[in-house]
């Protein structure tokens, strides 16, 4: 199995990015074979989508990369940083430029979605409007999983989630992003 996974902030120090570098290595516990790819956001800054710029230069290389990593994935799992209750203006931009490309830019993925925030709301705000979101732009989705009070559910010198319940839940989505569907459930 293929994971495409990433964070969706350009922060360097995002506590997204730890969330989703913890995540990968507790799929590999799940899964020993999985390959899971993390791709960095800042990989794939480019200027900020206007439909002007679109007709004068076309799609951005970075943008049709992005895509074509999530066309290459058997499944997703990404991480929003919540900013004002919505996701990052870098994110936002990515999504737009692949959006063009084509608008169901998950490509039928499977996918779960994370988010990681210092307060008790766990990102509850981006995790709602991403998932609203999710059936419009072709997303599998899976789950959502939202981590509150980060300074109390992470350990920074073990890299790892601490409270039982988040390891459980973590790994609970985890389960669900790379089960197989039952041919035999009625739809």
């Amino acid at each position: 199995m293929k994971l495409l996974s990433f964070a969706a902030t350009n922060s360097r120090q995002s506590i997204n990015r730890a969330l989703i570098d913890h995540a990968g290595r507790r799929l590999r516990a799940i899964i020993p074979a999985a390959e899971v790819e993390t791709l960095d956001l800042n990989a794939y800054e480019m200027p900020i989508y206007s439909i002007d710029r679109e007709r004068a230069d076309g799609i951005p290389a970075a943008a049709r990369d992005f895509h074509g990593r999530i066309g290459a994935a058997d499944a997703v799992l990404v991480a929003f940083a919540e900013h004002n209750g919505f996701v990052t203006a870098a994110w936002k931009n990515v999504f737009d430029w692949m959006s063009r490309i084509e608008m169901a830019l998950w490509q039928g993925k499977p996918m779960v979605m994370l988010a990681a925030t210092p307060g008790p709301r766990a990102g509850a705000n981006v995790l709602a409007s991403q998932q609203m979101l999710a059936p419009h732009f072709g997303a599998d989705l899976r789950g959502t999983l939202g981590i509150g009070n980060w300074p109390e559910a992470w350990d920074a010198a073990t890299a790892r989630l601490t409270r039982p319940e988040d390891i459980a839940a973590l790994d609970d989505v985890l389960r669900r992003l790379v089960a197989t569907p039952d041919p035999f459930a009625l739809a």
